[in-house]
Order: C-alpha cells, then structure tokens, then sequence
C-alpha cells in the first residue's frame, strides 16, 4: 500500500485536502506532524504511518522509502501572497492586543499594527526573514531548498539558479495539481485509495470573502508607494515563471 506525502503549502485549500485524506486513510494512520516545526527527533517523517500532510520539509523525503504518492497544490502566485496576508490580518482581528503582546503572536500583532509597506518591507533582520520565507517566491524556495524557511539558503545564486533549482525539485514530486483543477487530485485519489475524496464542494480554513474574488488588487490598494507594489510583486515573478515551465513540460496540468 502507498503512502501519501501531501506537502501543503499554505493557502491553496490544503486544510480541505488534509481533512479529506485523514478521512480516508483513518486518523490512527495519519501522521501527527502537520508542521515542520512539530518533527520528533526521527523528522518530518515519522515511522509507521500511511499519511503525511502538512507544512512540512521534505529534504528527507526517501526516509519513508520508495512506495510513496507525493503531491502538491499551487494556486496563482500574487493570489496565494494576498491570501495569506489578509488570512493572517482576519485572524489578527480576532485576537485582543494583550494577546497580541505574546510571542507567538509577533507576526499577527505587525499584520495588525503596521501598513502594508512597513509589514513587507519594515522592521528588522529577523522580520525580513520571515517575510521572505513566507511570501518571497515561495514555491521557487520550497522546491529549490525542499523546507518551509529555506529562503537563506539561496541568497548566493541567481534568479536562472534557482529557477533550475526549483525545477529540479518540482520533478521529484509525482504530482503538482493547480488550485483550480482539484478534480484531477480526486481522480488521481480514487484510483490510489479506491474512495472518493470531496475537494471541489469543500471548504475549510478560507479566508474572508469568496473564493472567486481576487484578492492581489486589494492587497496593492493598501501600500501607499508604489515602489514597495514593485517590490511585492516581484515576490511572485519566479514562481510565474516556474510554473510556467511546469506546465510547458508536462509537470502541471
């Protein structure tokens, strides 16, 4: 029986793809990593588990050896960046500001208090780090560096490096799925567990607003230069790019 890898990457509908999955292979086989951050000493891949779904690093990926399902989901690059951003500001909202005074609550107290140009592009080294983990051409990092916060790791090389990097990357994985054509992974996961999974009439973890509404126009709305709207978008144009040659070389439907 093969296992399945579903490496989420944040905002491309991966709590439903999770929830549906768990259902399917039973949760006393779904691994409990749902974050990198979660690995026990044995890492991101624990023994003795069908399922392996989440935030995860996978430069150990052949530590669960070669009878394996890997797949992931990308969606338009400057929409996952808006996605994200107003995901996180929404759920800032809910908290108080003593809450917000927390440590763990560091990123959602600056979506909170800062402007759009002083939360990307403000604030420390440390910040900065962060910002360009989560929203700079995440996909192109994720597949180059096979970890959540690899952006460092690819300071020293040029935009062609990481862009053959990535590509790389992207060819070990068996299946990359866009947002829009689930469908495609609920045939593909009918044939691997012979159930259905719903992922085209199930939604969890959205954000605000539906999920046919663009969210990049009002994302740059809220930047007051127009240096800094450049500055963002850049954050996607790798990932454009490689998703196009995903799709040129037959990796992405």
């Amino acid at each position: 029986m093969k296992k399945i890898v579903f490496l989420h990457i944040p905002k491309t509908a991966g709590q439903t793809v999770h929830s549906e999955l768990s259902r399917i292979v039973g949760a006393e086989t779904t691994s409990p990593v749902r974050v990198h951050t979660q690995a026990p000493s044995d890492g991101q891949f624990p023994a003795g588990y069908r399922l392996y779904s989440g935030h995860l690093d996978w430069d150990r990926l052949d530590d669960i050896g070669d009878n394996r399902f890997v797949f992931t989901i990308l969606r338009d690059p400057f929409e996952r960046i808006a996605s994200f951003y107003f995901y996180l500001h929404h759920k800032s909202l809910a908290l108080s500001e003593s809450d917000l005074t927390l440590p763990e609550n560091t990123g959602l107290s600056k979506i909170r208090h800062c402007s759009a140009d002083d939360y990307f592009f403000g604030g420390t080294k440390d910040w900065q780090r962060f910002v360009l983990d989560h929203y700079d051409n995440f996909y192109c990092t994720y597949f180059a560096t096979r970890k959540i916060r690899g952006a460092a790791e690819l300071v020293t090389l040029s935009s062609s490096e990481i862009l053959n990097q990535a590509y790389a990357g992207a060819r070990v994985v068996d299946r990359i799925y866009g947002i829009e054509n689930l469908n495609a992974l609920e045939d593909d996961l009918h044939q691997l567990t012979g159930q259905k999974a719903a992922l085209t009439s199930t939604r969890i973890n959205a954000g605000p607003g539906s999920r046919h509404t663009k969210r990049w126009p009002s994302l740059l709305e809220r930047f007051e230069s127009d240096g800094n709207r450049q500055r963002l978008a850049d954050f996607a144009a790798l990932d454009v790019e490689l998703i196009a040659n995903l799709v040129k070389n037959g990796l992405m439907p």
